[in-house]
């Protein structure tokens, strides 16, 4: 139609051609048998058309916290998506606004040398489905961590972390950093400058086991920032996909399923993903960290490990560099969970 309308107009056959790009035998073709008309264009369905209602309702459960797009992907991805994980991010960019990082100065230590420990609270005390919390331990060389769920931030579940924590890295750092949580620091400066006095039970558990406790100046958490970029990765890549879809099936996370899952969680995705600001494999680096551990010694037998257990009681291990075993501890029946966990929630 529209060779027929330039022609009329006066132009020449080059003209034409010029002006649609088509070939002067095509054009003349057309002038005389007539151009066939040009059907308009289906429109090109995306590969991630058919898993946005998905993401949405995903993002919808998680509010107000987000779930990242690589939690997404591995996600749509077991319901066939084939596409790339930039697809799902500028997808996601459409559903919230990018945030501005904070910037920061990072400093490495040497194998073997620190961990760093945190606590992370998901419901406080009080809570109609009662308090949950995760131990957080991140070895600041390699980056590997270990996380534990929990009920309470008491010292003998605190002493217990640890011990199953320094099982699962394969030894003790010579320092651990803590924030000021008074199961560690009684006061600060308590016999001059940097000189503290301790929680009692605590001291003689560091004493035991060789480290020497180090705690952050009040107020400046960034200072252990290696396991609270793990505590933002934990929330957001762990606990935010978990709490939302047991949310969409009207169930709530508890200690017992959050170990199960944190276990093959940590196995799978956390411990072997390359890591952000190290560019390596933390359970590769471990490798490289382990001999520069100092060896775990017997049990620690001054004061009881966890409350009701006596002095030589070995805590139950929990590595997790090898296959959980926390479902052999499980205290109620798990028929739903074990439905949730094989199929998910239905697209």
């Amino acid at each position: 139609m529209e060779v027929q309308i330039l022609r009329r107009q006066g132009c020449s056959l080059r003209a034409i051609a010029t002006e649609t790009g088509m070939a002067v035998n095509t054009i003349r073709k057309y002038l005389v048998s007539g151009a066939p008309e040009r059907k308009p264009r289906e429109p090109v369905v995306g590969k991630l058309e058919p898993f946005k209602a998905f993401i949405q309702s995903r993002v919808d459960a998680a509010r107000p916290d987000w779930i990242p797009a690589t939690v997404l992907l591995r996600e749509i991805e077991e319901r066939g998506y084939t596409g790339k994980l930039r697809i799902v991010q500028e997808y996601l960019q459409t559903l919230r606004p990018a945030s501005r990082p904070d910037p920061v100065v990072r400093f490495e230590t040497e194998p073997g040398q620190q961990m760093q420990m945190d606590w992370i609270e998901f419901r406080k005390t009080g809570h109609k489905h009662g308090m949950l919390a995760a131990f957080v331990a991140t070895l600041g060389y390699s980056r590997a961590s270990y996380v534990e769920f929990v009920s309470d931030m008491r010292l003998e579940t605190l002493l217990t972390c640890h011990v199953r924590a320094f099982d699962a890295f394969g030894g003790v750092t010579k320092e651990i950093l803590y924030d000021n949580m008074k199961t560690v620091i009684l006061q600060r400066n308590a016999y001059g400058k940097q000189q503290h006095r301790y929680q009692p039970g605590f001291a003689d558990f560091a004493k035991h086991y060789g480290f020497a406790p180090r705690v952050c100046k009040p107020y400046r958490a960034k200072t252990k920032g290696k396991v609270e970029r793990m505590n933002g990765y934990l929330r957001y890549s762990f606990w935010v996909p978990l709490a939302s879809k047991l949310k969409q099936i009207g169930l709530a996370a508890d200690k017992d399923l959050c170990n199960q899952q944190v276990g093959l969680w940590l196995r799978d995705v956390a411990n072997v993903r390359v890591h952000g600001t190290t560019k390596r494999v933390p359970v590769d680096v471990l490798r490289e960290e382990r001999p520069h551990l100092l060896p775990t010694p017997a049990l620690y037998a001054g004061r009881s490990v966890r409350a009701g257990a006596t002095p030589h009681e070995t805590p139950k291990p929990a590595s997790r560099f090898a296959t959980p075993d926390w479902h052999v501890c499980l205290q109620h029946p798990l028929s739903v969970y074990d439905s949730f966990c094989q199929q998910g929630v239905a697209a």
